[in-house]
């Protein structure tokens, strides 16, 4: 823990340095192939959505002894064949069986098949059905919030930045951990559901937080770049990203935690179900929003802003001082204020 603070204070002097911005084609690139895999992958596997998305059957039964899913899907395989049922624990004493559509009858049947099979009373068995009208609202719902949420975070970001071209990068940033988490959930097979949903717009709120605080660094770091002399504009907002690294990782490490703490209850002790749901896209999405952060949307705010005269003549006068001085075109280990 001591070499990791260490490591910490170094880069916030400047002492060592992960070259962020000055690999950023590199850290863009390898984005872009994610972001071209993740968009691929559901082209290929699709999306393995929830009953609310699809539609079909749904059966609640409580006070079972046996929760493992072949007793329950054999039992609704026996009476409707090719019904395709999903068990999934809710607790330690309930599961929760989702199949294809079926007709009144057929529900019935299943029904009755449950409560001889699970050995429950007949009040212990409830059914639903979801219709795909309903999914498809959900559905609609889902992309309008999300368009909204990100107009209103463009805007919110231009103002509060003063530059639209953080806000732009900080979008971009976005969508590449919207994307890549899409693209992870098609590969693996994750179910997509409502309470997934939710966890991921959670996520889209901790990758602004994340880039906000970021951003706020460079910004102070970069405040009259025209006068320095000491660092290119590009190392200023190398610098930021540096001086903020730990308290990203330490702000990740903090919020995984009790993400993979719930996670591993909902699995090992409470079975699959909402917690899972909503743990899992937590998990994914945080991991994947710190990344986004440090190797996307700050390298690429650099790039946007690299061919601007007033950049481009402040660092061609920092490299001529530094030539001129019989050094050569390498920042200096700086301590304190830049």
């Amino acid at each position: 823990m001591k070499r990791f603070f260490a490591w910490g204070n170094r880069l916030h002097s400047g002492e060592s340095s992960i070259p962020f911005v000055g690999k950023a084609k590199l850290w863009l690139s390898i984005a872009g192939v994610l972001v071209l895999l993740s968009l691929l992958v559901p082209l290929i596997f699709g999306f393995n959505f929830g009953i609310a998305f699809k539609g079909g059957s749904q059966f609640q039964v409580d006070h079972v002894s046996d929760t493992s899913a072949a007793k329950g899907e054999n039992i609704v395989n026996e009476v409707v064949s090719g019904s395709e049922p999903r068990l999934t624990p809710t607790s330690d004493t309930a599961i929760q069986i989702e199949t294809n559509q079926l007709t009144d009858p057929q529900m019935q049947e299943v029904r009755d098949a449950l409560v001889a099979g699970y050995d429950v009373k007949v009040e212990d068995v409830t059914s639903t059905f979801v219709g795909p009208e309903w999914g498809q609202d959900v559905t609609s719902k889902m992309i309008r919030a999300l368009v909204i949420f990100v107009a209103i975070a463009l805007i919110v970001m231009a103002l509060y930045f003063r530059t639209w071209k953080m806000s732009v990068a900080a979008i971009v940033g976005l969508f590449v951990v919207m994307i890549v988490t899409m693209g992870i959930y098609s590969a693996t097979g994750f179910e997509v559901t409502p309470e997934a949903i939710i966890g991921f717009l959670t996520v889209l709120s901790f990758s602004l937080y994340d880039t906000v605080v970021v951003f706020d660094k460079i910004r102070e770091n970069t405040t009259r770049f025209e006068e320095k002399r000491n660092l290119k504009f590009s190392e200023l907002v190398n610098l930021g990203v540096n001086q903020t690294t730990v308290r990203s990782i330490n702000t990740s490490v903090v919020s995984v935690l009790p993400i993979a703490s719930i996670l591993f209850i909902g699995v090992f002790l409470l079975g699959a179900g909402t917690l899972v749901d909503i743990s899992l896209s937590l998990f994914i999405g945080t991991i994947v929003a710190a990344a986004s952060t440090l190797f996307v949307a700050s390298p690429l705010y650099a790039v946007l802003r690299a061919n601007e005269p007033a950049v481009k003549a402040q660092e061609e006068a920092v490299r001529e001082l530094r030539l001129k001085d019989g050094g050569a075109d390498v920042p200096p280990v700086i301590h304190a204020e830049v």
